[in-house]
């Protein structure tokens, strides 16, 4: 018999307060750039982004002396503070049952390919050290009785790495650190946005910010300088970029920032995509129990009228309920499973009956409705009934199933007026990670000097990846940047070079005020319905080569026009926005000019995405027969071993590849090795020109 959970639990792990902000700092200087007075903060180093990378990155230079400030759009309201799932995932190598191997592990993390084998084992073998630090902090990961982390089965994931606080395990992990940053006196300027890296010397040198609290009659669009010697971008993934996102408002990440600053980006052809609720109520991914419990999923058109319409799909209520578990572990959409009546056939399903203009919804109330024989536990696939049954999942509702798996997950949508005990859920196929990023080496650098990315940001998530490595990754990649800066040391900038460095901003300064236009057709609203409607319409789960193809073309003219013309600004406080669409455009013009190259090479389906084409390899097939308009090409083998990168050259985006870094495997020797650490000798490799 189950235990049960107290309402004092259940609020812990779903209603998790952050804490208060320090004051900040008030700034001590100011300098005259481009004709505006400025205020100026040093630091040695800055983070922007305040999720569970960037916290770490800052927690971590902190301990070892590196004087950092952390610079946030809007502090614990980015993607690692407001995301998650039924049970959140964190994946680390499994400390329970027979241990782990590091090897296998690495394989694992890197097997859907476009991924350096060096970084998977970093991730691999740094998680144990990761998940650690983080109970050290408070996190509370569940244990048994004599101290084994609880593991379970995630997608992409065969050992059963899995672990979780529940629904909101990213935020606990925000919580514990942020508490750190705050007990370490570490600065955060909240309600701050980085729009322009600061470049001397062939290196970062400090970024530019809008502040509104800077604003003055010599400032009005709330600009500040703060110079530093090390830069972590570490604000997320472009969740901005598709109208269909579970990702929450406002995350636009840094893509377009890192364009223009010269970086070099890798992998952005591959993103993740799954079925959520949208960001219009509470975005959330319905992964795990949610879909485990076997809900009725129907859609409903514009008369009110119901439409089971998995059963156009699924050939019987065994294949269809087993394939609606099997959503709980397979989450993201995967071409290869459209095939063979798989799970992704539920992904593809709902994705029609959105374009049919119908709305879908899961009633847990309700159980799935018969296509042959009425639904019943006992007539179930064995791995669906077997897990169920090990669960002690035998209630009679979806609801009460729900209930004793994971009360959590209920509570979780009572805190955002969505009483899933009673009323059915609407929900979508969504845009939910961008798997690639900035490109960096194996102690997180990218191509400029002092430049790091780390999380979402970073490009280090390969073609697929087993669900929760990404806040993994996260945390090893923020130890590492941490250790890196701190042994190539970032000091704090003397008060004379300020001034060189206000002299680098003045051209950015200069290329901000010029955006700025209040006569421009262009509005950024506009520029938002248009980016986001391309990328979501031509760019998500399916696309064509001639999509992929016309909305590249869309995307140059939309940045040609804003080159030309600037954008529409109606007041000075909405600076900081325009200038986050004008970066989103070129993120956008990034994605679709990797995606058309590597269509128009011959790339085949890999990820969440499948590439259509009428001479396609693969056929999925329904209840009522073949699907011709959704015949795609197959994977290809050759496409796993290689990187496709972008890189912006004036105003084009210019492609280059190159192969996955390897790592042979070859076993340390300690006292061989030892002096290499001793002399810090070990940060000096790891080029990502490798």
């Amino acid at each position: 018999m189950a235990l049960a959970v107290s309402q004092e639990i259940l609020d812990a792990l779903t209603d998790v307060t952050m804490p208060r902000l320090a004051p900040e700092p008030e700034a001590a200087e100011h300098a005259v750039v481009g004709g505006f007075t400025i205020p100026v903060q040093r630091a040695g180093a800055v983070v922007v982004g305040s999720g569970a990378a960037g916290l770490r990155a800052a927690v971590e230079m902190k301990r070892r002396g590196v004087d950092v400030a952390i610079l946030s759009q809007s502090a614990w309201g980015g993607t690692s503070a407001c995301s998650g799932s039924d049970k959140q995932t964190l994946h680390t190598a499994n400390t329970k049952d027979q241990g782990d191997n590091f090897f296998q592990m690495a394989a694992a993390i890197g097997a859907g390919g476009a991924m350096d084998e060096d970084t998977a084992y970093i991730e691999a073998v740094g998680s144990i050290r990761a998940m650690a630090s983080l109970q050290y902090l408070g996190l509370p990961l569940p244990q048994d009785d004599l101290g084994g982390t609880l593991r379970y089965q995630t997608d992409h994931d065969e050992v059963g790495r899995a672990t979780s606080c529940g629904p909101r395990t990213s935020r606990l992990m925000v919580k514990v650190l942020a508490e750190e940053a705050l007990r370490l006196g570490i600065p955060f300027f909240n309600q701050t946005t980085v729009v322009k890296v600061v470049k001397a010397a062939g290196r970062v040198a400090g970024v530019l910010a809008i502040r509104a609290k800077a604003a003055s009659a010599a400032n009005p669009y709330g600009l500040a300088l703060f110079p530093c010697s090390a830069l972590v971008l570490a604000a997320g993934g472009p969740g901005e970029l598709y109208r269909d996102s579970v990702f929450p408002n406002g995350c636009f990440g840094t893509l377009g920032l890192a364009l223009e600053t010269g970086l070099t980006l890798t992998n952005i052809t591959e993103s993740q995509f799954g079925i959520g609720t949208r960001r219009e109520g509470f975005p959330w991914n319905l992964s795990g129990t949610y879909v485990q419990v076997i809900p009725h999923i129907y859609s409903v058109d514009a008369d009110g009228h119901e439409h089971h319409f998995l059963a156009d799909y699924y050939r019987t209520t065994q294949e269809m309920a087993s394939n609606i578990f099997r959503k709980g572990y397979q989450w993201p959409f995967h071409a290869s499973r459209m095939l063979e009546f798989q799970s992704s056939l539920v992904d593809l399903a709902i994705f029609r009956e959105g374009q049919k203009g119908r709305r879908v919804f899961m009633d847990f109330n309700r159980n799935p409705l018969p296509i042959d024989q009425p639904f019943s536990l006992a007539r179930l696939d064995p791995d669906v009934a077997g897990y169920l049954k090990s669960a002690g999942a035998d209630h009679a509702l979806p609801i009460d199933r729900l209930r004793h798996m994971n009360p959590l997950a209920i509570e979780l949508y009572k805190r955002y007026k969505v009483d899933i005990t009673t009323d059915p859920l609407e929900f979508a196929v969504n845009n939910q990670h961008m798997n690639g990023g900035i490109e960096v080496d194996t102690w997180g650098r990218t191509n400029l000097p002092g430049i790091y990315a780390v999380g979402e940001a970073a490009g280090t998530h390969g073609a697929t990846r087993p669900g929760g490595s990404a806040l993994n990754a996260g945390q090893v990649f923020g130890t590492r940047v941490a250790e890196h800066v701190a042994a190539s040391g970032a000091p704090v900038q003397a008060p004379e070079q300020v001034l060189d460095v206000a002299e680098a901003a003045a051209r950015p300064v200069a290329e901000l005020a010029a955006l700025f236009a209040p006569e421009s057709p262009l509005a950024w609203k506009d520029i938002r319905s248009a980016v986001q409607a391309r990328m979501s319409d031509k760019a998500g789960i399916l696309c064509t080569p001639g999509d992929v193809a016309d909305a590249l073309i869309e995307a140059r003219a939309l940045n040609t026009d804003i080159r030309a013309s600037g954008i529409a600004l109606s007041r000075p406080s909405e600076a900081a926005r325009l200038v986050q669409w004008q970066q989103m455009a070129l993120a956008s013009e990034a994605v679709l000019t990797a995606l058309d190259d590597y269509i128009a090479k011959g790339g085949g389906s890999r990820g969440a995405r499948a590439i259509c084409d009428p001479a396609g390899e693969s056929l999925p097939q329904s209840a009522i027969g073949p699907l011709p308009d959704y015949r795609f090409r197959a994977e290809r083998e050759e496409d796993k071993g290689d990187q496709l990168l972008v890189q912006m050259a004036g105003t084009e985006m210019v492609i280059s590849r190159r192969a996955n870094r390897s790592h042979d495997g070859a076993k340390s020797f300690f006292e061989r090795d030892w002096p290499a650490w001793l002399t810090g000798a070990i940060y000096k490799g790891g080029s990502n020109r490798t």
